[in-house]
């Protein structure tokens, strides 16, 4: 089974791949408080982008980014904090300011704040972190920690051999219909890796029209 062999519905300005009938319920309510994930992959250089593009969309939302730490090679996220205001946190942010039983953790803080959580850019280790159920940095931990009543949107990219693997299509299965995940598909294009074919992440504008769409 290919990773296009899911259900996918055309809504228009984004694809949406959805085969749970809550998620239906979850649009419908509006969020303030949006946290953004940036994996390992070249896409990661668009966060700046989609951060100031989500935040002229509607000047009341809030918004938080989380990184690993190869996507913090793609972009500058204290740029990004000067730039913006919005905070930005790292693997390196999860425990530095626990010391004892009843101090916060960070990524319990985020996913009590967040409304939504979008991945974008999602490679192809994260999402078998995730279909997995691994969870060993901050962004797996915020997912392995969710409330399933508040939508995650996940914006895959990665090479097309990796994307045509058969091990994703069965992770976006999970991700999809054991864990109601919405996928925005990749597109095709020449790659950053010089190859021709789909796998590079949504434009930032596809991901900005969804939130307009169906979050705010």
């Amino acid at each position: 089974m290919s990773a296009e062999s899911l259900s996918i519905i055309d809504k228009g300005s984004y694809i949406e791949i959805c085969d749970d009938k809550d998620i239906k319920e979850r649009e419908k309510k509006k969020i303030k408080n949006l946290l953004i994930g940036a994996t390992g992959s070249v896409a990661s250089i668009k966060i700046p982008l989609l951060v100031k593009s989500l935040l002229e969309l509607d000047s009341n939302l809030s918004i938080k980014v989380c990184v690993t730490t190869h996507a913090s090679h793609f972009f500058d996220p204290n740029t990004l904090n000067l730039e913006t205001g919005v905070q930005v946190f790292t693997d390196q942010d999860e425990w530095k300011d626990w010391n004892k039983i009843s101090d916060p953790i960070l990524h319990i803080e985020l996913r009590n704040w967040a409304d939504a959580f979008i991945l974008a850019p999602l490679d192809a280790n994260t999402l078998a972190k995730i279909a997995n159920g691994l969870c060993d940095n901050l962004i797996t931990c915020v997912l392995r920690a969710w409330d399933f009543t508040k939508p995650v949107i996940v914006c895959p990219a990665m090479n097309t051999n990796m994307w045509n693997h058969p091990f994703t299509a069965k992770h976006l299965k999970v991700l999809v219909e054991e864990l109601g995940y919405i996928v925005v598909p990749p597109i095709s294009k020449k790659l950053a890796c010089g190859d021709l074919g789909v796998g590079a992440m949504a434009e930032y504008v596809t991901i900005v029209n969804y939130v307009r769409e169906n979050l705010i």
